[in-house]
């Protein structure tokens, strides 16, 4: 890291403009800044999961998780740059696979919540999933990493199945679907 932050604001972004790795400076509005930012909020979600008491092996997790985020920020903020690979997403595969056995397989859709933590991953998962809308959309204007796209996806998976051991973990049942329950019925 060539340059440490001594001083936290500037002003050279004042007039909507901020500067990419690369140098080149750019709107504020431009898609590329707007997925730069939701890799940061997915990355901040999964930072108020882990504030919560988790299991040592999923606080491990998420927070190798992190530190890929924020490659995956930096691979988006320095066009051209591909730092999230198919080994990251493998790992992720991986991890899904050996929490998802011990699992019950589900019959119906499970609504977000259960325990404090297994919503708090419910909720990373679903702004994940923003995450990798936008990256798409990045996509359709400039070329993206197939590694970074299929990461967020398989990310969202990941947070999907935590959610469920977290509520295992904490003696919650996944909060089931009622297909049957009418609308407004309360």
């Amino acid at each position: 890291m060539g340059h440490r932050l001594t001083k936290i604001y500037t002003r050279t972004g004042d007039a909507g403009q901020t500067k990419l790795g690369n140098g080149q400076r750019i709107s504020k509005s431009d898609i590329r800044i707007h997925a730069i930012g939701e890799i940061d909020e997915t990355n901040t979600a999964l930072g108020l999961l882990l504030a919560e008491v988790l299991p040592a092996d999923v606080r491990m997790i998420l927070t190798d998780v992190q530190h890929d985020l924020f490659y995956l920020g930096g691979e988006v903020c320095i066009p051209g740059t591909c730092m999230i690979t198919a080994q990251h997403v493998e790992r992720l595969e991986e991890v899904i696979d050996h929490y998802n056995a011990g699992l019950e397989p589900l019959k119906d859709f499970i609504l977000p919540g259960g325990s404090r933590a297994g919503a708090l991953a419910h909720h990373a998962r679903t702004v994940c999933r923003r995450t990798e809308r936008v990256l798409v959309a990045l996509e359709q204007e400039e070329s993206v990493n197939d590694g970074a796209r299929q990461y967020l996806n398989r990310l969202s998976d990941l947070l999907f199945v935590l959610a469920r051991v977290l509520n295992r973990a904490a003696g919650c049942e996944d909060v089931l679907w009622e297909k049957e329950r009418q609308p407004g019925t309360g």
